[in-house]
């Protein structure tokens, strides 16, 4: 809920339209008169003037009266030219030009404006006192439109620099309108009391309009109140406005309305200031000198019930936040407005009850304070009465700073100072008198240093000094020491720079004072700005620039504000954000950038929406080889049983997540993909009805819509996956209901009605899935002038950039958006450079990091940029890292109007190449979407992959190229332009391969090779779960053919007992011998070619062998599930001393295997594949002769791709195929063709069978590989049917490279 104000009316919902309102003056089109030249001569003054032809009046725009404009008598930094504009205007810009036809003109300068010509308040931009840019010449003027639009009436211009050939020079106009307000004076006293016309108002929306100024911190604004609860209060506390508002609350404490909200600050500083308070239902704007809160009431409750009136000024003694005692308003409003009717009009008509007021004035009752203003180089030297025995001093200050000089004198046998030390005012008397030395220190009051008016009292004379802070005499400090007090006659107040023997520790103070007193006397402060009396340096007179930094708080997400005089500081403990202004989340967004972390499988915090207004939550991240699922639990068991329930009564389940349903609804917005289940096992329970009856049972989703479609439908049809297919178990209904819901903008579930287990027999169980989700949204960028657009970046004081980008070209624009002159953009330079530029109006500003390595390299590469208002930094993959912090004074306000530019953008370099999860202020940009209707860009960075990704074979992975794609094998344990070749070796007598998995087992090696070195993690080391696969071929037994040993008695071994069958032995402790599997009795030892793959889960072991239905095998509840410590993999033969099966090894361990062994992995590790391949022996060893063969692999029927989706095979789109219509043979028609055909196909079949089996038997010599393996005996006999039909009298060699016939 925003409110436009492009009309100068509030807009709070379409149709609706509030009474128009002008409470803070708005700058419009007609507000642009020229307000200073038809002003008369005597309407200009000034701090000097060289000579009578350089007065004041001649200070005219375009004017050349007298010498041709205003010059002081000195050019300094004291000077200043006031112009006083008769009554209050409304000021909307300012011209400057120099003197005419001189050298003398002003470069930069400040501008002050006040109501009465006294107080002065410096104007103000980008939360800083604002130097506004001068001339560079006599003749050119300079107009700067104001931001923000003031109303004063008198306007003084302070020259900060001027021409370096001449001296100051002024000429200027002022531009604006009238402006004119009821105003009313407030006593302290009295109250006004709007009463409504009803003596009970119910009221759904308000509007409340005023301008006060006050030099008090507290006081009551408005107050209204209802015999039911409701209230709302608006006043100044500690300077700061608080407006508290209740909608209801109920009696038992559920429902709590109270809502409480503060904002602005230093508000007692006796200038107006406007505020507005818009409310719709719990919608409120609570806006402040054009700053404005947007916020929801507390509570359930939509109307503010107030009985008789709305009071101003005042609060009754039964108000209800806190209750009375509240202090009355003392001060000045005007333009007070409520919902149209204006209370400040009707109070002068007398239309309003203002008996409360003693003396009910009009007009604004001026307090007359004279503040001083003190920097770092300030001092105010004042006279004091001298010789005297007694010091008495007083004073008023306010401060950021902790530390600071507040007073220093010399006393004639001592000093005096008066400091503040970490936020507390300490004195120190030293007196020293001959021989005799006293001292006297006292301490007072604590975090002084906040902002406020805080007043000190010091008296001291013979033998007694008190000090005092804040009028509080209960809390004032004495000494009863010695002391004798004779004054020196001079006070320096906020600084002390001149050489003496004791020089204070703290020379100088940043902040205001006022109400000084000296030796029991008010300074006379308007002598001293006469140059009548005393001495000052680089001080302010009559003015208090305080600027409150931490107001608005640019410390985002609880982040805690704390300033000095000059900046601010943010403390983000806590908050799970960090940066200067707690900005960036310390959590990745996604369980994708998890894994690009090198994260595997756990739980993660995930920040969705980054740098936006939702927190962190915790999320299961389950990376697999082509997604990254995150998975968001729900509170709601499995299989929850649901009974009783019928259509006119149903039980509703209610599924509460680990996360909000805002957080939720952040992520599956992004997402690309999302799924849910739900599976509802039931008998006799209905789920739908007939399809335009109404559902039985319906499960509600995001935005507390109702849906009735089922896993495998869409939204609409009232049918299961089962029903539309139409193969549900009772072919009379159209659903058996279990399946994923998938349409994204509906989920998550949230709740599930079910309606139909009241019948008898009825029942139902009731399971809802947790939420299941991927993220990438990417395009991909195929020309340099492709691009993407989105709406203009809104990132005024604080922005944030992140994405990935992949690319092999050298150069590229990411992402660019412009305004009139601001900008921001973010682009890869160079092969190695990225940068971020932009300007917010104090100049372009760039920064750059500098890769090591090119990144050009078709790799995914990380891009974080940030600006606030406190510094720009630059990361990329997390490594490289450039900041730059912003000007102490400046612009903040990034200004931008163009639209977002995606790719390229102003002629610049396009990107070509990929870029994904672009998120920007914590929204992610929806570059798939867009990219569907974009020329040159297109959906997705998938690519080929998309397509042929499918023919990665054995857990290959598909890698994007831009001309194609290819398959990385290297996890796998097979080779290919698919992965699909066995990687296999023949093992002689005595061969064998030592696979390390320990990192002490590869100790010493250089920095350099541990880079080949694939370490385990420690829940990787100590393992419940195995997956073994491999495929040999021998004709000798007994063999180990596999052996995982520990540094413990633990075990895992695949052996060939001596009959040539299989066993599996497991020893992971609990048991007194080894739990042994006897997978098969056949004779495995017979030359041909085996496949073993097996698989554990804690007890669960999985065998399958050859071709045979996998069987199911159980570890003892005596035996431990966990593998503990596993240390080392041989193959072939066990080689290792110490914790090794003894009985095994002497049985199976000599001579060794001998034969093929091929496709070799375990727990995603090829070990035989690495010792073939790895030029490193770091990690993998062999020993004896290991040549490479693929002897021991199964063969392995893949069939022959087709042209149409090989992406290996040039496409002949020019092709032509001839086509007979006549040869569409409908219906079984010309039975004679087709019987004609099928002898002629069986004459020629059997004739290539004939010669293929000749060519065979005529080559059957040809390409064998000769081997020192024994030779098969040949006089076993078929021990089964399966080597029955495998084996032979007299089986052939191995072949190394075996031949595939196909027929």
């Amino acid at each position: 809920f925003y409110l436009n104000r492009s009309l100068g009316c509030h807009e709070i919902l379409p149709g609706y339209i509030v009474p128009c309102l002008c409470p803070t003056p708005f700058r419009s089109r007609d507000c642009d008169e020229a307000l200073a030249s038809s002003l008369p001569h005597t309407a200009f003054t000034s701090s000097s003037v060289f000579s009578t032809g350089y007065a004041p009046g001649y200070a005219k725009l375009n004017k050349r009266g007298g010498a041709g404009g205003w010059s002081p008598l000195d050019s300094d930094h004291y000077q200043w030219l006031q112009v006083d504009l008769g009554t209050r205007k409304q000021v909307s810009a300012i011209a400057t030009q120099g003197r005419y036809s001189s050298s003398d003109w002003t470069t930069r300068y400040r501008l002050l404006y006040s109501d009465t010509g006294r107080n002065w308040k410096p104007y103000h931009q980008d939360g800083n006192i604002w130097a506004f840019p001068g001339n560079s010449n006599s003749e050119s003027s300079v107009r700067h439109e104001l931001q923000q639009g003031i109303v004063t009436r008198f306007l003084r211009l302070v020259p900060l620099d001027w021409s370096e050939e001449g001296r100051i020079g002024l000429r200027i106009e002022v531009y604006g309108c009238s402006y004119w307000a009821d105003v009313i004076n407030f006593d302290g006293q009295g109250v006004i009391a709007y009463r409504f016309k009803m003596k009970k108002m119910k009221i759904i929306k308000d509007v409340i309009a005023l301008r006060f100024k006050t030099s008090e911190s507290d006081g009551v604004i408005l107050h209204g109140e209802g015999q039911q609860g409701d209230y709302i209060t608006l006043e100044l506390h500690r300077a700061k406005l608080l407006l508290q508002i209740n909608l209801g609350s109920n009696q038992y404490g559920s429902i709590l309305g109270h809502t409480s909200v503060t904002t602005g600050s230093l508000l007692d500083d006796n200038h107006w200031h406007s505020v507005v308070i818009e409310r719709y239902r719990r919608n409120v704007n609570f806006t402040l000198d054009s700053h404005t809160q947007h916020f929801r009431t507390n509570g359930e409750f939509d109307h503010l019930d107030l009985d008789y009136e709305l009071s101003f000024g005042e609060m009754p003694y039964s108000g209800k936040p806190v209750g009375g005692g509240r202090k009355n308003f003392k001060g000045c409003m005007e333009s007070i407005t409520y919902n149209g009717d204006n209370i400040t009009d009707l109070a002068r008509r007398k239309k309003l009850d203002t008996s409360s007021f003693r003396n009910l004035s009009f007009a604004c009752v001026e307090t007359h304070t004279f503040p001083v203003f003190f920097n770092d180089t300030s001092f105010l030297q004042l006279p004091g009465r001298a010789s005297h025995h007694t010091i008495s001093v007083g004073f008023q200050f306010r401060t950021w700073n902790p530390d600071g000089l507040l007073l220093y004198s010399n006393l004639d046998d001592g000093t005096l100072r008066i400091f503040l030390h970490d936020g507390k005012v300490i004195v120190h008397i030293n007196v020293s008198n001959g021989i005799k030395h006293n001292q006297v220190d006292l301490l007072s009051g604590s975090g002084l240093n906040d902002g406020q008016w805080h007043a000190v009292q010091l008296v001291a004379k013979e033998n007694f000094a008190m000090l005092m802070t804040d009028g509080d005499e209960g809390s004032a400090v004495h000494s009863n020491l010695p002391l004798s007090i004779t004054t020196g006659g001079t006070y320096h107040l906020g600084g002390y720079f001149l050489q003496t023997l004791f020089p204070p520790l703290k020379r100088s103070f940043q902040g205001c004072m006022q109400a000084i007193l000296l030796d029991d006397q008010p300074a006379d402060l308007h002598a001293v700005e006469k140059g009548l009396v005393g001495a000052f340096e680089n001080v302010s007179l009559d003015m208090c620039a305080i600027i409150d930094r931490c107001m608005p708080n640019h410390c985002e997400h609880g982040g805690r504000c704390t300033q000095t005089w000059d900046s601010f500081s943010c403390t983000c403990d806590g908050t799970g954000y960090n940066g200067a202004t707690c900005h960036t989340s310390i959590y990745e967004p996604s369980c994708e950038a998890y894994k690009h972390l090198g994260k595997s499988f756990d739980t993660y915090w995930i920040d969705p929406d980054g740098s936006g207004p939702l927190g962190p939550f915790k999320v299961n991240c389950n990376m697999t080889e082509d997604k990254v699922w995150t998975t968001v639990m729900n509170n709601l068991p499995p299989k929850t049983p649901v009974t009783g329930s019928s259509r006119e009564r149903r039980t509703v389940l209610q599924v509460n997540y680990s996360a909000s349903m805002e957080q939720v609804t952040a992520i599956t917005t992004s997402a690309e993909y999302c799924e849910q289940q739900i599976i509802y096992s039931c008998q006799k329970s209905r789920l739908l009805n007939t399809p335009d009856g109404t559902p039985y049972t319906w499960w509600v989703g995001r935005g507390s819509e109702k849906h009735f479609y089922w896993g495998g439908s869409g939204p609409g049809i009232q049918k299961c996956a089962c029903g539309i297919d139409r193969n549900c178990t009772d072919p009379k209904y159209d659903c058996n209901y279990s399946g994923l819901l998938v349409y994204k903008d509906d989920l998550p579930v949230s709740q599930v009605a079910v309606g139909d287990t009241n019948r008898p027999g009825s029942s139902a169980k009731l399971t809802v899935g947790p939420l299941h989700y991927n993220y990438w949204n990417a395009a991909s960028f195929t020309t340099p002038s492709s691009y993407l657009h989105f709406a203009t970046f809104q990132g005024e004081t604080s922005a944030d950039i992140s994405f990935y980008f992949k690319t092999s070209a050298p150069y590229g624009v990411f992402l660019e958006n412009l305004g009139n002159t601001d900008f921001i953009r973010l682009e890869l330079k160079s092969p190695k450079v990225v940068s971020f530029s932009f300007d917010v109006g104090n100049g372009p500003v760039e920064l750059t990091v500098h890769s090591a390595m090119p990144l050009n390299d078709d790799q995914w590469h990380r891009v974080m940029a940030e600006r606030n208002v406190k510094e720009a930094v630059l990361q990329l993959d997390q490594t490289y890292w450039a900041s730059r912090l912003a000007p102490a004074q400046g612009h903040t306000r990034l200004e931008l109007f163009s639209q977002l530019y995606v790719g390229a953008a102003g002629g610049q370099r396009g990107f070509l190449g990929c870029i994904r999860a672009l998120r920007m202020n914590g929204i992610t940009l929806d570059l798939e979407e867009r990219a569907k209707v974009t020329p040159g860009v297109k959906p997705g960075c998938q690519g080929h992959c998309t397509s042929f990704g499918m023919y990665c074979r054995n857990g290959g992975k598909c890698v994007e190229k831009y001309n194609g794609y290819l398959c990385d094998c290297s996890t796998t344990a097979y080779d290919g332009p698919f992965c699909t070749r066995d990687v296999g070796g023949f093992f002689e007598a005595g061969t064998l391969i030592q696979y390390n998995f320990l990192p002490e087992a590869i100790a010493g090696a250089s920095q350099d090779s541990r880079i080949l070195t694939h370490q385990l993690t420690s829940h990787e080391v100590n393992l419940t779960k195995e997956e073994v696969a491999l495929s040999f071929s021998t004709s000798s037994s007994p063999a180990i053919l596999m052996y995982i040993s520990s540094k413990t008695q633990e075990y895992l071994a695949l052996v060939l007992r001596q009959n040539g069958s299989l066993q599996v032995r497991y020893n992971l402790g609990g048991l007194h011998e080894p739990y042994s599997i006897e997978v098969d009795q056949r004779n495995l030892a017979n030359g041909q070619p085996h496949s073993i793959n097996m698989s554990r889960v804690n007890r669960s072991i999985t065998i399958q062998l050859d071709h045979y239905p996998p069987v199911s095998y159980r570890l003892p509840e005596a035996s431990d599930t966990q593998f503990n410590h596993v240390k080392t993999l041989f193959l072939g033969k066990v080689y290792e001393t110490g914790n090794v099966d003894q009985v095994l090894i002497e049985r199976y361990n000599t001579p060794g295997f001998v034969g093929c062994l091929s496709r070799v992995q375990f727990n995603g590790f090829a070990p035989l594949k690495s010792a073939l391949r790895t030029s490193s022996r770091l990690q993998v060893s062999y020993h004896g002769k290991l040549v490479e063969s693929n002897c021991g692999a199964s063969p392995l029927t893949i069939p022959p791709m087709s042209a149409a989706t090989d992406p290996w095979r040039l496409d002949n789109t020019d092709a032509e195929f001839p086509f007979n219509e006549e040869r569409v043979i409908p219906d079984g028609v010309n039975r004679d063709s087709a019987i004609i055909g099928g002898i002629i196909a069986v004459v020629i079949f059997t004739i290539l069978c004939t010669l293929v089996f000749l060519i065979r038997y005529m080559f059957r010599h040809k390409g064998t590989y000769h081997t020192n393996e024994a030779k098969g005996s040949g006089e076993s006999a078929a021990e089964s049917a399966d080597t029955a039909i495998i084996g032979t009298d007299n089986p052939e060699t191995i072949d190394e490279s075996k031949k595939e016939w196909f027929i």
